[in-house]
């Protein structure tokens, strides 16, 4: 679906992405989330298995599907981390979760996604221990670790916070549909290059 591009046409890979997202149907997506899980095995993969701390993105419609990875974090005993964006700016937070059953209970933002409210009283993990790994959503993505976000640029900005933390920047592994694998994505001097894409044909 994508072919090199450069930093003009970044609006419109966008539209292209959106766009084979939405022709993608229900049954393909999960289809893809099964390849994902027995091909590449998330929850099998060593830098899953030896991080404690771990912040994993709640997937809207149009994102691989990440409850039964959110569960499997608790089962192991690890630490689950999951964001709060703040809007009308590119600062976000990765709060605590304690459970998977209160994800349900979650406020839901004017984009639809489910976050903890702003005056609910969580750890932040750069306030303690860190993070270990960050399991990162996204619109498009190339084979070099280069992503393109939504355009607001809370990852970016977030994985500059971690790199001042004393434990440093966190592994990162970005989950995706093989739509949204491209030759080439846009980037720019602020954007800060993802450690592993996971998708079906990887």
């Amino acid at each position: 679906f994508c072919l090199i591009v450069n930093s003009g046409w970044e609006r419109w890979l966008r539209v292209g992405l959106r766009e084979a997202l939405d022709r993608a149907s229900d049954p393909e997506k999960l289809r893809t989330l099964q390849g994902l899980k027995q091909h590449i095995r998330v929850i099998g993969h060593s830098k899953y298995k030896e991080s404690q701390r771990i912040a994993v993105f709640l997937s809207m419609q149009d994102e691989i599907q990440t409850e039964d990875i959110i569960k499997d974090i608790f089962n192991q005993g690890k630490e689950c981390f999951i964001p709060q964006y703040k809007p009308q700016s590119n600062h976000m937070d990765m709060l605590k979760l304690a459970s998977v059953e209160e994800i349900s209970s979650l406020p839901v933002t004017s984009w639809n996604i489910l976050q903890p409210s702003d005056d609910d009283i969580r750890e932040e993990a750069l306030s303690g221990g860190g993070l270990d790994l960050i399991l990162m959503p996204g619109l498009g993505f190339d084979k070099n670790g280069n992503r393109l976000g939504r355009g607001k640029g809370y990852y970016d900005t977030y994985l500059e916070r971690c790199m001042k933390h004393p434990r440093g920047k966190p592994y990162t592994i970005a989950l995706a549909f093989k739509e949204q694998i491209c030759e080439s994505v846009p980037v720019s001097e602020n954007d800060i290059q993802i450690d592993e894409v996971l998708y079906e044909d990887s």
